[in-house]
């Protein structure tokens, strides 16, 4: 984050999400990729990052929820902020987003994933299903998106024990 604080060009937002949150948030060791949503994109970060990559031997790609699950309402807004450096301020995309995404997908890492966040009350049962709800009549969109399936698993998650 320093790094690309440093050199990027101009302002703007980097969103990480996935096995970077987990890292940053401590309920994993370890992560494959580091996932990132730039918006506004700062010039000149992209360079930056290739370099970065190379230096230390990371995989960075451009993945968020929203680009496999409807765009959740207020999700900037839940975004929780990690640090700025230089011009570029650097959050956890959305919580809910993920955790939706996750539950869209259902690997086994996805489902410790979303557990952790429930138990750091990261993210709400309750909410959850609300933000669900919100995203329903879009998941046409999604056409690998098994709408039922995802309802169901949502259901269960959210359903099951507390709110």
């Amino acid at each position: 984050m320093q790094e690309l604080g440093k050199l990027a060009g101009a302002s703007g937002n980097v969103y990480f999400t996935g096995g970077a949150t987990a890292l940053l948030m401590n309920w994993r060791e370890s992560t494959i990729d580091i996932d990132i949503k730039l918006d506004p994109e700062p010039k000149g970060v992209f360079s930056r990052i290739a370099d970065l990559k190379d230096q230390l031997d990371i995989n960075v790609e451009l993945a968020s929820p929203d680009h496999f699950i409807p765009e959740l309402p207020g999700w900037r807004e839940r975004s929780m902020f990690i640090a700025r450096h230089g011009d570029i301020s650097f959050f956890h995309y959305d919580c809910y987003s993920q955790a939706l995404a996750k539950i869209e997908r259902w690997h086994d890492r996805d489902r410790i994933d979303v557990q952790a966040m429930l138990a750091q009350g990261l993210v709400k049962k309750r909410k959850l299903a609300e933000l669900f709800e919100s995203i329903g009549p879009e998941l046409i969109r999604y056409p690998a998106i098994d709408p039922e399936s995802f309802r169901v698993r949502v259901e269960r998650l959210t359903l099951e024990g507390s709110a």
